[in-house]
């Protein structure tokens, strides 16, 4: 499944960690960032690096049957109106159904990578985003979500992105049309060190229940029915 450079030489924002001969369906994960930052991540990159074992359960999870890529992001920070990483997560999306047409897609994004994957969510390729410990400003548009199932895991010990802004964001966005849930994490914190395993374990389980390769976590499930927030 090979992606060529986009035109006057710019990178691809598709980066393919897991190609698959005959997928049936695609997982793309985007990584953390800044609110501002003008310039290019470093070659060697924290937040990247933060969601390499989720991309490995994942992989796990999904074997067999789907793709796992990331985007790779221009800039370092969202950088107001621009939404820059919401941008690059588009053309990776376009880069996808050029290489392998129209697969169903769950984003995994983490802090301004949640952003950028509910963001991109209007995507017709995106069926599905699970946002860890996302960034959800109030005024965040959630229009684009109508028709997607939409899984905010957030820890209550988060000091950098609010839990309260998941919860909020989730009703919104139920009213909007989404099958949407919020679930909190007790003791987890932003960088997902603090009960790491059921952070790592409960998204792979979430993104091959979202795929229908095997049955959603039964307190996932609970969620997008009801709506209700949940603790774990």
């Amino acid at each position: 499944m090979p992606v060529s450079p986009r035109s006057g030489g710019q990178r691809p924002a598709l980066v393919l960690t897991l190609p698959a001969a005959a997928p049936q369906a695609a997982v793309l994960i985007l990584h953390g960032g800044r609110a501002e930052g003008p310039e290019p991540p470093p070659a060697w990159n924290l937040p990247g690096a933060r969601m390499r074992p989720f991309a490995a359960g994942i992989a796990c999870a999904t074997a067999g049957h789907a793709v796992v890529g990331r985007v790779r992001y221009r800039y370092r920070g969202w950088n107001g109106a621009r939404a820059d990483a919401a941008q690059d997560a588009l053309r990776a999306l376009d880069e996808l159904a050029e290489a392998a047409g129209s697969l169903p897609v769950v984003l995994v994004g983490h802090s301004m990578g949640g952003r950028a994957a509910l963001r991109a969510a209007e995507h017709p390729l995106v069926r599905a985003v699970v946002g860890l410990a996302p960034w959800c400003p109030a005024a965040e548009p959630v229009d684009q979500l109508a028709g997607r199932r939409i899984v905010l895991l957030h820890g209550d010990r988060d000091r950098t992105t609010d839990p309260r802004d998941s919860a909020g964001y989730a009703g919104r966005a139920r009213a909007a049309g989404a099958e949407a849930c919020a679930l909190t994490i007790c003791g987890g914190d932003h960088a997902m060190i603090r009960r790491a395993r059921t952070w790592h374990g409960l998204t792979a389980r979430t993104v091959s229940g979202l795929l229908g390769f095997a049955p959603l976590p039964d307190e996932v499930a609970h969620a997008l029915e009801t709506g209700e927030p949940r603790s774990l």
